[in-house]
């Protein structure tokens, strides 16, 4: 066995697999793959459909779409069979909220280029013949899609990497993983490895192979179980007769996936109540084994099936087959880089493996020898959950698990788990009528249930219960003064004699120079896209020399600290400390918010001695000292009160009681989504991303090209002289009652022109909004389009930025 490599994989399924070939086809050919047994899919798990997470993230839908592309290909690349059926994919819906699920489908696939029609019942019938179809008022139908076989794909893939140059031991057992100087030491049964990269894609076993670098990642096993039977006397008549093999249908109202097998059956439920497995790692005895199946757990989506094809009652049970199937807290995979290791990378939780293998090979080895991956990866990057406990991850994986026929809604908060993570002033706010939500396990208030209205979401694709409550939170803010709790944020201070150089080489903007003064900056990526987004502020000077705040988003946490940590200058030149829990946040916007601060500060907080965007350390009430900063989110007067945990509780009875006389109100997050799309103001991980630059994005006031160089600049400075493909643009939509949420295409001319990233309806404005990209030879203000919003091509059009308050005159106030 070779004792020296570019990279290992460690991992024999079809996801290490696929990695492994991926990155012998870009020119990596010193690569190796490590497998504890022999090489199989790494499951028993057959495919039952390559389409199946449009609705998760627009990540997994390109990693999805590539796969099937790949697949298709690989045959003919390598000569090995990966049995491709392409039967098409039917999805069925027996209510308009699925049907509802659906359209939205159809939007995001149409903005990656996947064919998907929108079909009636009599269709669904042409389709289907041996399905019952009196119930159902129409279906979603992919005809691209279909099923395929794990082991003949794995194969296949194996061939192809070895053909460029990779290699592959089986039966190898990693016994341990070390770091010694900058390279990784791979231990094995057979001897050590060592090499630059490690790529861990151990499925079942993630858990157990992450621990050896000391990493706790949220990947843990849950039964899954399918039925298998004989042969069904009517669809061996039906295929007998000639007819094509059906395609893989979807019930998700029930539950279950069903295909073909052989002129019998395949049922695979999702039921409630699976349990998760291997919480503690997986035994040494169990190797590949299986669970005794538990037919009495499918018994619902037995009989549903039954209803729905009624044939199935006559092919027997062969098997029951119950096996692990790994899963993640959202059910998205992990793929990307691991936090705090060098060259470590992660591409585990694949519950729906085969579909995602292809992509998510692809994506990783862009990333590892490119440096970045080529689509936006931040919907299945393996920081975005945090520090995650074992107990937690096993409630979340189980709910996962359960949620995968669930409907989707956009706004859908899952309740498992929580609260876990709360400020303070939860209690306060809870008594106000809060409705939570939770983003990177921070609870945060989604919305303020006013007495006599229930503390609940009532979940749609169409504006919802909260709608007029949202829009009053709104006015609330635009027209008097409201208090909004943001703790989440990303807070970390960077001091040291290196600090300025440091920071200025990572961010696109320059720094600020001022005390107090404060500049929003973007870190980029090669391609110059849009990878952190900071708030930067220049503090007084600290003991060890240049002191700066550093604020990012509350989501990106892990995200960021990872990105800032690994770049730190090794000659000790720059500290940084992340004080996120330290410091809570309350931002008090409106044109009434100056007159409720000045009752507590102690500080000259007029226009003129506390100007937009400056900070200034004053005392608040009680509090000492509170960061207070004249920027925010929403685009009104007010600023972010940055405030030490232990005050917050009380800063937050001072507020409200200065408040009274102004009729101060709480607001949530749907309402500070709402006002900052009036805005157009850009939200991280959506409207900025990995896929567009800073310049596509319009913040081209956010780069100074001529300070030097960073990250980013010299892709910026190509696209300048070559052209911008794509420019970000305000969208105002002719909507009903339902409006845009983002991935919603764009039409002019019946041509997809552009995509949303953002949407949703402006209550001070009164118009629906959609934000995103669009072509720039298109991008003209007063351009007339048509924006898909659910099943309805809606007239629209492209309106200037800033729909309310352009001049900025309620800001700077």
């Amino acid at each position: 066995m070779k004792t020296q490599a570019r990279a290992v994989v460690i991992g024999g399924g079809v996801v290490g697999v696929s990695t492994l070939y991926h990155l012998a086809k870009k020119g990596w050919s010193d690569v190796i793959l490590l497998e504890r047994t022999e090489l199989t899919a790494g499951s028993t798990w057959h495919a039952a459909g390559l389409l199946p997470l449009f609705n998760m993230s627009y990540s997994v839908g390109q990693l999805h779409q590539y796969s099937v592309e790949l697949y298709k290909k690989l045959e003919e690349e390598t000569g090995q069979a990966v049995s491709f059926h392409q039967t098409g994919n039917l999805r069925l819906a027996t209510n308009r909220e699925r049907m509802d699920e659906y359209r939205n489908y159809q939007c995001t696939a149409e903005t990656i280029g996947v064919e998907a029609h929108l079909v009636g019942v009599d269709e669904i019938k042409k389709l289907w013949p041996l399905a019952m179809t009196d119930d159902l008022v129409g279906a979603l139908w992919h005809p691209s899609d279909g099923h395929i076989a794990p082991v003949d794909l794995t194969m296949a893939l194996a061939k192809g990497a070895r053909m460029h140059g990779a290699e592959i031991y089986q039966q190898t057992q990693v016994t341990g993983i070390e770091r010694e100087n900058s390279e990784w030491i791979v231990k094995t049964d057979k001897g050590d490895i060592r090499c630059e990269h490690v790529i861990c894609a151990t499925g079942n076993y993630a858990r157990t192979t992450a621990k050896m670098v000391g990493l706790e990642i949220p990947a843990i096993p849950v039964e899954h179980q399918y039925i298998v039977t004989d042969v069904d006397p009517t669809l061996k008549e039906y295929r007998e007769a000639g007819n094509h093999e059906l395609p893989v249908l979807r019930e998700s109202d029930s539950q279950y996936y069903f295909r073909e097998e052989r002129n019998g059956w395949i049922l695979g439920p999702y039921e409630r109540h699976a349990p998760a497995c291997f919480v503690d790692g997986v035994p040494s005895t169990f190797e590949k084994d299986l669970f005794p199946g538990e037919l009495e757990r499918l018994m619902p989506h037995v009989e549903a099936c039954m209803a729905r094809v009624p044939s199935f009652e006559n092919a027997g049970i062969k098997d029951i087959v119950n096996g692990p199937i790994s899963y993640t807290p959202d059910g998205n995979p992990m793929v990307g880089p691991a936090f705090g290791l060098e060259n470590f990378w992660i591409s585990e939780g694949h519950s729906f493996g085969v579909t995602a293998a292809g992509g998510a090979g692809w994506q990783l080895a862009n990333w590892i020898v490119d440096g970045e991956p080529s689509v936006d990866m931040i919907g299945v990057d393996p920081r975005r959950f945090g520090v995650v406990s074992k107990n937690f991850a096993k409630i979340k994986n189980e709910e996962a698990y359960e949620h995968v026929f669930f409907n989707h809604f956009p706004m859908e908060e899952r309740e498992a788990g929580r609260p876990a993570k709360t400020t303070p002033a939860y209690p306060r706010l809870d008594d106000a009528g809060a409705v939570w939500g939770a983003r990177f396990g921070w609870e945060r208030p989604n919305w303020f249930a006013p007495k006599g209205v229930e503390r609940k979401d009532i979940y749609s694709y169409r504006r919802s219960n909260w709608f007029s409550h949202v829009g009053n939170e709104v006015r609330t803010m635009r027209e008097r003064v409201g208090l909004l709790e943001l703790s989440s944020f990303g807070k970390y201070e960077v001091e040291g004699p290196g600090a300025r150089e440091w920071l200025d080489r990572m961010v696109a903007n320059a720094i600020p120079k001022g005390v107090g003064r404060i500049n929003l900056c973007h870190a980029l990526n090669p391609s110059g896209s849009v990878r952190s987004e900071f708030t930067i502020t220049r503090m007084p000077d600290g003991f060890y020399g240049e002191r700066f705040f550093v604020i990012g988003p509350g989501a990106g946490h892990d995200y960021d600290l990872d990105f800032l940590q690994k770049r730190l200058p090794r000659d000790g030149s720059v500290f940084l400390k992340d004080i996120t829990t330290q410091y809570g946040v309350f931002v008090l916007a409106g044109p009434d918010s100056r007159k409720v601060l000045q009752k507590l500060a102690d500080a000259d907080v007029s226009n003129e001695a506390f100007p937009w965007l400056t900070m200034q350390d004053i005392p608040v009430g009680y509090c000492p000292s509170v960061r207070a900063l004249r920027v925010n989110f929403v685009g009104s007067l007010g600023w972010e009160l940055h405030h030490p945990i232990e005050y917050q509780l009380h800063l937050f009875d001072a507020l409200m009681e200065a408040g009274k006389e102004f009729d101060i109100g709480l607001v949530g997050m749907r309402a500070m989504d709402s006002m900052r799309l009036e805005k157009t103001y850009r939200l991280w991980g959506t409207d900025l991303n990995a896929e567009n630059s800073l310049l596509e994005a319009g913040l081209k006031r956010f780069v100074r090209l001529n300070k030097g160089e960073f990250t980013g600049r010299d892709a910026l400075v190509r696209q300048q002289e070559e052209g911008i493909p794509n420019t970000y643009c305000t969208i105002e939509i002719d909507a009903d009652d339902a409006d845009p949420f983002g991935n919603e295409p764009v039409f002019m001319d019946g041509e997809v022109v552009g995509r949303g990233t953002a949407g949703g309806y402006g209550h001070y404005v009164g118009k629906s909004l959609m934000l995103g990209y669009i072509r720039t030879d298109k991008a003209v203000i007063g351009a007339e389009c048509q924006v898909r919003v659910l099943d309805q091509l809606r007239p629209a059009r492209i309106v200037a930025e800033s729909p309310y308050d352009p001049d900025n005159e309620a800001l700077k106030a």
